[in-house]
Parts: C-alpha cells; structure tokens; sequence
C-alpha cells in the first residue's frame, strides 16, 4: 500500500518538527495531494488513523486537500490545471503536455 508510505514520512516530518521546534501535540494537519499525485486520499487517511496513535498527531485534525494537477501542454506551450491524466488541455484540447512532479505535501502544522 503506497498511502501506507506516504503516512508513514508524513509521521517522520511531524516528529522531526517536534523535536525541533519542542512541541508535544498536534491540533490541526494540513496536507496537500493535487489530483495528478497519484494519492488515495481515503486509503491515506486510513493509513494515518491507523499509525498515529501514540505519536505527536494522535487526536489531530488531519485536513487533505486535493487541488487540481498542474502540467505544461506542449500544443499550446501553457501552465494549465486538469484534474486527471486523462483530461485534455482546457486551452487547446491536446493531449501532449507534461504533469508537474507535484506528489503529497504538509502545507501545515497547528501545535501545542
């Protein structure tokens, strides 16, 4: 399970941050996977309720969100958004363009 993973860096960077910045709790966790990330957000989830117990996160307020997939369209030579792979470029409605390496990010972090 690649979510698995993914939590389980996402737990790394939060103990990480805790012993350096001396917080002990979390309140609220902000996460970012845009949809060309290739992320299941439910299996992500399920993954971080299953591995946070005990951590820094335990009772945190996990918020994911999935904001459109950012590419260059090689017709129209553009930064353009789509939501899938599969989405034709909204400019032009080409199939060659390239997805930014946009995987998961922890956009933020509300501590104790």
């Amino acid at each position: 399970m690649h979510e698995l993973s993914l939590a389980e860096g996402v737990v790394r960077i939060v103990l990480d941050s805790a012993k350096a910045e001396s917080f002990t709790r979390v309140r609220r966790l902000r996460l970012s996977a845009s949809k060309l990330s290739g992320v299941e957000i439910p299996a992500l989830r399920f993954a971080l309720e299953a591995i946070v117990p005990g951590t820094p996160l335990d009772g945190a307020r996990i918020q994911i969100d999935e904001p459109p997939g950012c590419a260059w369209c090689f017709n129209c030579n553009a930064n353009i958004e789509v939501a899938s792979r599969l989405d034709a470029c909204p400019r032009c409605g080409g199939h060659r363009y390239r997805a930014s390496e946009e995987g998961l990010r922890v956009v933020e972090l509300e501590v104790d």
